[in-house]
Parts: C-alpha cells; sequence; structure tokens
C-alpha cells in the first residue's frame, strides 16, 4: 500500500488502528508506582486519542512523536478544543531514529504502532529511553490461540510474519530486560467503534475517486479484505496491551 494512498484512506477517521480511550485508561490504571509527575513520550502517536487521554488522566506533558505532520496538526487542534494543548508537546519525527538523551522518559506509550520496527527490535531500541526501572505499556497485534484457522495463519504471514502469542511476546520481553507487570486483550468494539466502522463509511465516500487511481483502489480492496477477515477470525488474534517495566 503506498502511503500516498494510505493516509488519503485514514486522513480524517477517530483512529488509524484498534483502540479506544477506555483501554488507555485501563492500561494506565494498572501501571501503578508511577512518579507524581512523570515524564512521558506517545511513539506513534497518530492523531493522539490516547495522547489526550493521558494528558488528561496524569496532567502532565505528553511528547508525541510521529513521522506524518498532518496527523500531528489534527493531535494540536483537537488538543485546543479540549483545552490540553498545554499538555501536548508534538514533534515530527521517525521513532526509528530517535535521538533522546538515554533515560530521558519514566513513561514510553505506543498504540498500534511497534510492528514497524517488529516487537522485539522495538523492545530493544526503546529500552534506552526509559529511566532506570521505568515503564512502558505497548499494544501489538498478537494471537490469541496457539492453533489459528490455516487461513488466518497465512494471511497474517503475509501481513506481519513475525507476530507472537502473548506468552512468546512476553518471553521476548522478559529476554529484552523487562518485567512483566500484565496484559490484556482489547475488545472487539476497539476494533469496531472508532477504527473499523468509521473505516467502512470513508472507503464507501472514496469508491468514485478510487476508480481513477489505481493506488487508492489497491489500498481499498486490502483493507476490505482485512475487515472481512477480522469479521470472520477476530476471536483468533487482536490488539493485545503489554504493560512492562525495566528490571
Amino acid at each position: 500500500m503506498s502511503h500516498e494512498a494510505f493516509f488519503r484512506l485514514f486522513s480524517e477517521l477517530p483512529r488509524y488502528g484498534p483502540g479506544s480511550d477506555a483501554s488507555t485508561r485501563e492500561a494506565l490504571r494498572r501501571l501503578s508506582g508511577l512518579p507524581a509527575a512523570p515524564r512521558v513520550l506517545d511513539l506513534g502517536c497518530g492523531s493522539g486519542k490516547q495522547t489526550l487521554v493521558l494528558a488528561r488522566e496524569l496532567g502532565v506533558p505528553i511528547t508525541a512523536v510521529d513521522s506524518h505532520a498532518p496527523f500531528l496538526a489534527e493531535l494540536e487542534a483537537e488538543a485546543d478544543r479540549q483545552g490540553l494543548r498545554h499538555l501536548v508537546r508534538t514533534r515530527c519525527s521517525d521513532f526509528r531514529h530517535l535521538e533522546d538523551a538515554p533515560g530521558s522518559y519514566d513513561l514510553l506509550w505506543s498504540e498500534g504502532a511497534i510492528y514497524i520496527l517488529g516487537w522485539a527490535e522495538g523492545l530493544k531500541q526503546w529500552r534506552p529511553l526509559l529511566a532506570p526501572r521505568g515503564w512502558m505499556a505497548v499494544t501489538e497485534a498478537t494471537w490469541l490461540t496457539d492453533t489459528p484457522p490455516p487461513e488466518a495463519v497465512e494471511f497474517w504471514r503475509e501481513a506481519y510474519p513475525t507476530m507472537g502469542t502473548i506468552a512468546s511476546n512476553m518471553a521476548i520481553a522478559r529476554e529484552a530486560g523487562y518485567q512483566v507487570l500484565g496484559t490484556f486483550a482489547q475488545p472487539a468494539s476497539a476494533w469496531w467503534d472508532d477504527f473499523y466502522s468509521p473505516l467502512r463509511g470513508r472507503i464507501a465516500s472514496l469508491r468514485a475517486e478510487a476508480e481513477a487511481d489505481p493506488a487508492l483502489s489497491e489500498a481499498i480492496a486490502s483493507t476490505v479484505k482485512e475487515i472481512e477477515f477480522y469479521e470472520r477470525y477476530g476471536d483468533h488474534y487482536g490488539y493485545v496491551f503489554y504493560l512492562l517495566r525495566v528490571r
């Protein structure tokens, strides 16, 4: 999928991947012992639904990083509307090449973005950013069963070949120097309410335009297939929150 077609298709959606404000709050609730004023980094923030939840709940500045400037502009505008602009610090940057000093943050947050690096590589690259005994809350596409249907395996072998199970991902996290504080799978509503349902409406509105745009047409076809697969096989995989702490 071309970047231009992706951004055309996903622009103006509430979210650009599965998630919910309730899941963000639940993950935050489970991170006991945070400092009174933690230094927080949100990587791959997109339009920042979770960034705003973190800002409101923690009452501290959140550094929100994404490589697509229009997403950050959406976040800034919404932060203005919610009276949270003073707590949102956006940075247009590639999180694969961050230059922050080691130990700069107490809490690293990332929803639906670590797959760009891969689970193991993301945990490895991001760990130095955290202070000693710092916290991390990350969502990752994960198998929810050890025996998924062959059709689902084949689909994800192409889409995300390194996707693991909760057990295998926890083992990788421990090997990377983290303590696993807990995990929980996001419910089906986190896929539908702010993501797939409005995405279907977005697809319908772009059908005519896609007839003259092969890249957009391809992006739509791929996304429709993804949604149909979740309808059929969503009980076997999902986005899981991993709550970690540096050992």
